[in-house]
């Protein structure tokens, strides 16, 4: 049962994929779309929007990479499918030594790996050349991960590129609009300061709850 989202918030994630589902019906059934979630906590938002309009499910990881030393601020991120996304005039102008970079991907890759054995298992990476993906998140606060995992879904040459999510602050949408086909967000906060602090419920979801969900996707 769909339960009613309160005044200013979503009660958890999977209300809020049921919730953008509402948005998105001109997708349904169409096999030429698939959606992507960015996980961890994308995938029980992704997972409603796939159910309720009958189109498969799929992970796009993406790992940031943070500068040494300071690993709040990304200088570049990679993502599923080897694509890997540089910034390179900061790069550029912090002078980082090679061996310094090298170690970051390093060890983002093997966590990008990982997730990626853990979560798609045997599966290969879909083919995206040609189709029309829903990028689903279930937030987006300063962007950075979801800019590169924009940029890293057009070297695969889509035909459309949908970015879905439940909230985003407002100067952000406005600045992501213009870098997608279309952005549905039906909750853009002036002031955002979380994306927790507009879900009742945001308690961290786990690699089980995803492997469920995508096993369960596989099965409806």
């Amino acid at each position: 049962m769909i339960q009613r989202m309160s005044k200013d918030k979503f009660l958890d994630r999977h209300e809020a994929g049921r919730i953008l589902a509402k948005s998105l019906t001109e997708y349904a059934s169409n096999q030429n779309v698939v959606v992507l979630a960015l996980p961890r906590g994308g995938v029980p938002v992704a997972f409603e929007i796939a159910m309720a309009l009958s189109i498969p499910l799929d992970v796009f990881i993406v790992r940031k990479l943070g500068l040494p030393g300071h690993e709040e601020f990304a200088m570049g991120a990679i993502a599923s499918g080897g694509t890997v996304v540089f910034n390179e005039s900061l790069v550029n102008r912090l002078d980082l030594s090679l061996l310094s970079v090298k170690t970051v991907i390093e060890r983002e890759q093997k966590e990008l790996i990982r997730r990626e054995q853990l979560y798609r298992g045997v599966r290969p990476f879909p083919n995206l050349e040609g189709k029309t993906i829903i990028l689903v998140d279930d937030g987006i606060a300063t962007g950075s991960t979801m800019r590169a995992a924009i940029k890293a879904l057009r070297q695969h040459q889509p035909e459309c590129l949908v970015v879905a999510v439940p909230v985003a602050a407002n100067s952000t949408c406005r600045e992501m609009e213009f870098l997608v086909d279309k952005l549905i967000c039906p909750m853009k906060p002036i002031d955002f300061y979380a994306v927790g602090l507009w879900y009742e419920n945001f308690s961290q979801t786990s690699d089980d709850e995803v492997i469920e969900l995508l096993k369960k996707a596989k099965t409806e």
